[in-house]
């Protein structure tokens, strides 16, 4: 068996140490691009080093393991692997058992222009996607610590609603509002838990558009998001599709998995079991 260990930046070489005990053949390499017969990548970061490797691992279907290093780590836990010891549990399974813990899972892809970009667990535009922008600007640490709530908080302020459209199959909306978030995961943002219902293999997307209302009343609902509360909001629509389109009165940013990615208009669609990922048994 051929193992890859694939680092973010600011984890040291020695973090490989315990997963290199169960298998001691596992290498560090510094990307995917020329490795063949590769059986098994393991991802020491968070969600945007995951996002860097999407391309290579679908192309060649390598089973992934997320091992949470990064500040919100919100696919990892969306698969269910909290810590470095779930992830450690997860690669000895994997070892012992010859792959009988590896998932297929959905993947969203984003198109514009010339421009495809995958992505694993949520794609945002408008007011979310300003909070993102302002929460890769702090420390590490702050975002790890409700710097992403508080991003949101301050990004409320001066963030102006704007005209969107919204058009899935069966479904259109036209009317000023605060974001829409496609989520692939349920989560995103250090544990908000925007799409509450959805699940990373149903072959559906589940969007959340947040309308026009009060921005008071908005910055008492930021808070519920987090525990998945917000669906009883009347200003809130949330629904599935396979597809969706996303325009705007003015080109808003989109991010995805916590990166930019372009900005409106853009379709979002549904990869259904593109990835493989190794996950606690």
């Amino acid at each position: 068996m051929t193992a890859a260990a694939l680092l973010h930046p600011d984890v040291p070489p020695e973090a490989v140490a315990s997963f290199r005990a169960i298998y001691p053949e596992l290498s560090v390499v510094p990307d995917l691009k020329g490795i063949q017969g590769t059986h098994a990548a393991l991802i020491f970061g968070g969600d945007g080093t995951v996002h860097r490797y999407l391309g290579e691992l679908y192309k060649h279907q390598i089973p992934a393991l997320v091992v949470p290093k990064g500040s919100g780590n919100d696919f990892a836990k969306a698969l269910g692997i909290a810590d470095e010891q779930a992830a450690l549990g997860a690669w000895n399974d994997f070892c012992v058992s010859g792959g009988k813990n590896v998932k297929e899972i959905d993947l969203g892809i984003i198109k514009t222009g010339d421009l495809e970009a995958l992505f694993c667990c949520v794609a945002g535009t408008g007011l979310d996607a300003a909070a993102n922008a302002r929460a890769n600007r702090m420390p590490a640490w702050l975002r790890g610590t409700g710097g992403y709530l508080l991003a949101a908080l301050h990004s409320l302020v001066s963030f102006a609603p704007a005209e969107f459209s919204v058009d899935t199959d069966g479904r259109q909306i036209r009317r000023v509002g605060f974001f829409v978030a496609v989520g692939n995961a349920h989560r995103y943002g250090s544990g908000m838990k925007v799409a509450p219902r959805a699940t990373l293999d149903d072959g559906l997307f589940d969007i959340c558009f947040i309308g026009a209302m009060n921005k008071l009343k908005l910055l008492f609902a930021v808070p519920t998001i987090f525990f998945g509360a917000h669906l009883h909001i009347r200003q809130v629509e949330y629904f599935q599709a396979q597809s969706v389109s996303i325009a705007a009165e003015r080109p808003l940013d989109v991010y995805a998995d916590g990166e930019y990615i372009c900005q409106t208009p853009a379709k979002l669609s549904l990869i259904p079991r593109a990835l493989k990922v190794i996950v606690p048994s």
